[in-house]
């Protein structure tokens, strides 16, 4: 059972008078004869309620005291002690990252001394979470949020910015006029298109420079054809991993390298696998999102006879147990996952005692070069050795 707010505030003063209490949106609705979502509308500056009504609800609202700051939330309010963070993905990948739940393990361990709580909450799609934040704003819920999955073309840091919702964004950003890969490490959060400065810090990965550091490991043992695994399409890790690839092959001379979207689960990491080790330009390497993918991928592989890594190379982008116990272990990328969430927990916590919204960049990963690298079966041909020009006698 959650326990009440004045619970989670911590003890009182018997001689001092209790909080004020919040009333509901409900409250509200029945007092002004409207409905919930119409208070809601009204309290948020949204459309889809008259103006006559949008000043009904923010008259009641005020005399019930609840206020009509962003969001329509008491400005006298207690903090609710709570952090919100909401994960718009298939119920299906939640359990096989070990990356995601140990993010969440730092998150936890940076809130928790701080007297603050993670509120954690799963929904269909970004719609549905941008109207989460909107009901948990208006109802009090949590004084923050810590954004995952950056999407391209992103709604949620505009619905953030408007509500005035203090928030962490973990993953680089797509939005116009952010700082982008190889900018400073902190920087003036920019204007969004509602117009208001955003409570919004960003904790960024260089995907390029990652990526960077797997193709130049592949090629140097000889691979000329790559394929790439990514995550879903429409995410901007996923679309940044893809131009990097495409951009440092265009760098090296590779001909041959692909990337195909799957959903981070291990069923479309084989059939991605299947598909790319069956077309008439069979990839040497294999670049896989996660390690559950990796793990699949070399399961097809050896479905179909071939030997890791003998001829077929695997990467994994994240690196945990598994890749260190299979057999063979697993090429990766290693960084501090847990870390990352620990200074997206400390940077929310900031903005909510009114430290300036930042731009932060995550240290660089290592590649962690294993068993499941190694030379193609046949190295690309290279251009015969220019003969040293003749000297006269």
């Amino acid at each position: 059972m959650e326990p009440s707010r004045n619970a989670r505030a911590g003890p009182r003063d018997p001689g001092a008078p209790p909080p004020p209490r919040i009333p509901t949106l409900k409250e509200v609705a029945r007092e002004a004869g409207v409905s919930t979502s119409a208070v809601s509308f009204a309290l948020n500056n949204r459309p889809g309620v008259s103006a006559a009504t949008r000043r009904r609800v923010i008259e009641v609202a005020e005399r019930l005291g609840r206020g009509t700051g962003p969001g329509g939330r008491s400005t006298t309010a207690e903090r609710s002690r709570a952090i919100g963070m909401v994960l718009a993905r298939p119920a299906g990948s939640l359990g096989v990252e070990a990356f995601f739940l140990q993010v969440v393990s730092g998150i936890q361990a940076g809130l928790a001394p701080h007297g603050h709580a993670l509120v954690f909450q799963m929904v269909d799609d970004i719609d549905a979470e941008c109207d989460l934040y909107r009901r948990w704003w208006a109802e009090g819920r949590v004084d923050g949020v810590i954004v995952v999955d950056p999407r391209v073309s992103d709604p949620r840091p505009d619905v953030l910015s408007v509500l005035g919702l203090p928030a962490v964004v973990v993953g680089a950003m797509d939005t116009p006029g952010a700082a982008r890969p190889g900018s400073a490490r902190s920087a003036p959060m920019p204007v969004l298109g509602s117009g208001r400065r955003a409570r919004l810090s960003n904790i960024w990965a260089d995907d390029a420079g990652a990526m960077d550091l797997i193709i130049h490991h592949l090629y140097e043992l000889g691979h000329r054809r790559i394929a790439h695994m990514a995550g879903p399409p429409g995410l901007a890790h996923t679309a940044r991993r893809i131009a990097a690839l495409r951009s440092t092959a265009r760098r090296l001379g590779l001909d041959h390298t692909v990337s195909v979207t799957t959903d981070f689960t291990d069923r479309q990491g084989a059939k991605a696998a299947r598909r790319l080790l069956s077309g008439a330009m069979q990839p040497t390497a294999l670049i896989c999102h996660n390690e559950v993918m990796a793990v699949a991928a070399a399961g097809v592989a050896t479905e179909r006879g071939l030997r890791i890594p003998q001829d077929v190379s695997v990467v994994s982008w994240e690196d945990s147990a598994i890749c260190r116990t299979f057999h063979p272990r697993i090429t990766s990328l290693s960084r501090e996952p847990g870390a990352f969430g620990l200074r997206a927990a400390t940077e929310v916590l900031s903005l909510l005692g009114g430290s300036e919204p930042r731009f932060l960049q995550d240290p660089l990963p290592r590649l962690e070069a294993r068993e499941s690298t190694a030379e193609p079966p046949a190295r690309s041909p290279q251009p015969p050795a220019v003969p040293p020009p003749r000297t006269a006698p």
